[in-house]
């Protein structure tokens, strides 16, 4: 009976593990993880579980119960040390080791730590403990220093600001999310934050971080300095792949992958999510996708391909991901932050879109603001190839439309 073990339970690896059974695997399935409890939802610990508005409970994604009942065996609170490709085993943290005859590393990545990143108050935010210490700090009329204004700090800062904190947001570009979205609509939503309260401090890094008192002191690189109550770092993250340094399995600031997410240089070992490397005709220079909705798809996209090795699915996706900041769900398709876009509908009216790409030209991709019928006609023409200008008179006529209604 063949043995499919997959190291790493968040939601691209427990994904998997569930579509295995889904498929029709009757083999042995273990799913090993290095945390005791991962079985939980990530996007909602930088929002709603962080502000107390959603409990532990409602942000579970299974239980171990559950995976049993399934045939899915677990081993967590034991991380992965090393991988023996050839004989076909891993060894856990705890020296046990495991065979099997089909691996899913499905590691993730981790939060960018600094230098000062241990000082006590200064917080990063990628699981669900570093979520409950935040949680803490968020008290109203104290202050949180905010360093690095991609989503996640992003996010953190609307959720404190919601709960009656005072924010400073350093970011070294010159508006929020500028690499996904370029700096001039990054600037739309700099607006955004500035009228919820938010202090920022655009095109300046942090150079230290120390204790003053019962305070932090921030020294920043422009000469300034500020004290805040607590810190949290924002600054990306490192992908999980020590254990597989000495394994021989190629690795490019992530698991280097084919289109079928099968690991190259070595067979039946495939990579999922945050940790997966791929290339395909979307992407001939390779890329990792840190997104939730790529980390699921790619889990049903592997857990096909184990069971159907002679009828294997490639990842071709066009991107998706979703931000909630104060009353804005802000969601990207496709590939944004290009020097060509066409802004539809106005920031001021709390709904409006931005499409990316040149006329006469294939549609790139899409930022989209509390306009779901909109998403719908962006998603399908990043997926169908429409050319841009087409996608921008349908959605200026879709808005037209919208606005004529009584």
């Amino acid at each position: 009976m063949a043995h499919v073990v997959v190291v790493g339970a968040s939601v691209a690896g427990l994904k998997l593990a569930q579509n295995l059974r889904t498929e029709g695997f009757d083999g042995a399935i273990t799913l090993v993880d290095a945390e005791t409890d991962p079985l939980y939802d990530k996007p909602p610990l930088s929002k709603a579980y962080l502000s107390g508005e959603t409990s532990v409970e409602e942000i579970a994604l299974s239980t171990r119960e559950s995976l049993s009942a399934s045939g899915i065996a677990t081993r967590f609170g034991v991380a992965a040390a090393a991988l023996d490709p050839a004989g076909r085993n891993i060894t856990l943290a705890d020296g046990v080791q495991l065979s099997f005859d089909i691996l899913v590393i499905a590691t993730g990545a981790r939060a960018r730590r600094t230098p000062w990143a241990t000082v006590p108050g200064v917080h990063v935010l990628r699981t669900r403990d570093d979520a409950d210490r935040l949680r803490t700090e968020l008290v109203a009329d104290r202050h949180m220093a905010v360093i690095g204004a991609g989503f996640i700090g992003a996010e953190a800062a609307a959720t404190a600001l919601t709960v009656g904190m005072h924010v400073t947001i350093i970011e070294p570009l010159d508006a929020p999310m500028g690499r996904a979205m370029n700096t001039e609509v990054g600037g739309i939503f700099a607006d955004k934050h500035r009228e919820h309260g938010a202090e920022l401090r655009f095109g300046v890094s942090v150079e230290d971080v120390a204790p003053t008192g019962s305070r932090l002191r921030l020294a920043l690189t422009d000469g300034s300095a500020f004290e805040a109550d607590t810190v949290l770092l924002g600054i990306g993250a490192v992908v999980n792949t020590e254990w597989l340094e000495s394994s021989g399995i190629t690795l490019d600031n992530g698991v280097v992958c084919d289109a079928r997410l099968a690991a190259v240089g070595v067979s039946d070992v495939y990579a999922v999510g945050d940790v997966a490397r791929f290339t395909n005709d979307r992407h001939p220079d390779s890329v990792r996708l840190e997104h939730w909705t790529s980390a699921v798809d790619q889990g049903i996209l592997v857990a096909h391909n184990i069971v159907h090795p002679t009828e294997p699915h490639t990842y071709e996706p066009v991107e998706y991901v979703w931000s909630d900041q104060y009353d804005w769900k802000i969601q990207i398709v496709g590939r944004t932050g290009s020097g060509n876009w066409t802004t539809i509908g106005a920031p001021a009216d709390d709904r409006f879109a931005v499409v990316y790409g040149q006329n006469g030209h294939p549609v790139q991709g899409a930022v989209i603001v509390n306009w779901p019928r909109a998403l719908i006609d962006a998603r399908r023409s990043c997926a169908s190839g429409t050319a841009t200008e087409t996608l921008v008179e349908r959605l200026h006529t879709l808005l037209d439309t919208a606005n004529a209604m009584p």
